[in-house]
């Protein structure tokens, strides 16, 4: 009978160590999701405990999905850059931030062009306050997928002259 119930014992020990070992942790991160049909070059910017950042550029493929800041956010409000490298065209706003043509993060807003860098208007994307959260890049007409009841539509603030239809955007919480 206590051999019974120290065999139990040590199934149910390592039962529970095992699905310890292959549970994964619920991903808290800021993604982007290109659903066009071209490769879309991204910058993005937020305010954080040290000011504002602005970084780019990760290149990201057509129909395919991107981190591109890990772990819980640290803001409400991120920033969002795009540039469609196929057709022309961008999904811009009115938040100006710092960028340049190659990689880079950059600290603060102020004087971008004195500082030798580029001024470049950014769309905002309002995450609620959730731990992570994913933007669709998407074209104008063009839905991959079936919105979630939580996700919401963002409205895309109007490109710059674009060579075709602007781009859309939506967003939602994952």
């Amino acid at each position: 009978m206590i051999r019974r119930i120290a065999v139990a014992l040590i199934l149910t020990v390592l039962a529970a160590i095992a699905a310890g070992a292959t549970a994964t942790p619920a991903a808290a991160d800021f993604r982007l999701c290109n659903n066009t049909g071209s490769r879309v070059g991204v910058a993005v910017g937020y305010k954080d405990a040290d000011g504002w950042t602005t970084e780019g550029w990760w290149n990201i493929a057509s129909r395919t999905c991107e981190t591109l800041l890990r772990g819980a956010l640290v803001a409400r409000y991120y920033y969002i850059y795009a540039v469609d490298y196929d057709h022309g065209g961008e999904w811009s706003g009115q938040a100006f931030m710092c960028t340049r043509d190659k990689e880079f993060t950059v600290r603060g807003t102020e004087d971008c062009l004195a500082r030798g860098l580029d001024r470049t208007g950014f769309f905002e994307v309002d995450t609620g306050e959730q731990q992570s959260w994913t933007v669709q890049l998407t074209e104008v007409g063009e839905q991959s997928r079936p919105l979630r009841p939580d996700q919401r539509l963002m409205p895309m603030p109007p490109a710059t002259q674009p060579a075709r239809p602007p781009p859309s955007v939506s967003g939602g919480a994952q």
